[in-house]
């Protein structure tokens, strides 16, 4: 049974687990901006082969050097989804990565919503494509920004508000971050359905960091899975890595196979 090291830099952390077969073990985070070559040190056990999705070069130039023959995701490795879009490279990693662990445990069409440092939303055609999607701000950079241009509203811990009348200043924030962050994911939701699908529901997928505080919200999600990007990098990495040859001594790091990396 392989075994893999996933790696996911997202601009705010880093997720990093090891996998055997279709089980994702620990997940570890790690601060993407101090990230490190020796943070891998005590994660890192003997493995068939690494993947990479990043979205900070200086990062993902950290575990190149680090893992040699780690693959990067890119369009040209097998997703197991179609790709209908007009510059396949300018995708984001992450972004191909959900949408290949969406297709493959949840079905398509379907609309990724990321809850990050920036929320996206990614489309999934009725034949199984990815086809674009839309990019917003993240909950934590809208309300670090009142924060930062603001005298006196103060850094707030996010969270389920009591009320939608905020008794406080703390509170009147809360409520305009969470109820209005879920107004612009609904408004979101409703004008990609309406033109990409007209006479269908897609599947609803919510993942990232601030996915259970918005999605739980929202009952129109039909699944939040935290693990969503990993599990695509699993699945890619099932596709695209040759069949394990015999071996009489220890177990080597591997790569997986990539156009760029042949």
């Amino acid at each position: 049974m392989r075994r893999y090291l996933l790696i996911d830099i997202s601009n705010s952390f880093t997720k990093v687990a090891l996998a055997r077969g279709d089980r994702i073990g620990r997940v570890h985070r790690l601060q993407t901006p101090t990230l490190a070559a020796k943070d891998f040190d005590k994660i890192t056990s003997s493995v068939d082969a690494v993947i990479l999705s990043s979205v900070v070069p200086k990062k993902t130039n950290i575990v190149l050097k680090k893992f040699p023959t780690a693959c990067v995701i890119s369009p040209s490795l097998d997703l197991g989804i179609g790709i209908d879009y007009p510059n396949p490279a300018a995708i984001g990693a992450d972004r191909l990565a959900n949408a290949a662990g969406c297709v493959a445990h949840y079905g398509f069409p379907a609309i990724v919503v990321d809850f990050g440092t920036a929320v996206t939303f990614d489309v999934i055609s009725t034949d199984g494509s990815y086809i674009g999607g839309v990019i917003a701000p993240g909950l934590g950079a809208m309300t670090n920004y009142l924060h930062d241009r603001t005298a006196l509203l103060p850094l707030i811990r996010l969270r389920e508000p009591c009320r939608v009348v905020g008794r406080s200043t703390k509170d009147a924030m809360l409520s305009g971050a969470i109820h209005g962050y879920r107004g612009l994911v609904r408004n979101i939701l409703d004008k990609i359905q309406a033109e990409s699908f007209p006479h269908t529901r897609p599947h609803l997928i919510a993942t990232g960091g601030d996915a259970e505080l918005i999605a739980s919200g929202e009952p129109l999600f039909d699944a939040v899975d935290p693990l969503l990007t990993l599990r695509g990098l699993l699945v890619i990495a099932e596709k695209n890595t040759p069949p394990p040859a015999r071996r009489n001594g220890p177990r080597q790091t591997g790569a997986l196979r990539d156009k760029n990396h042949l």
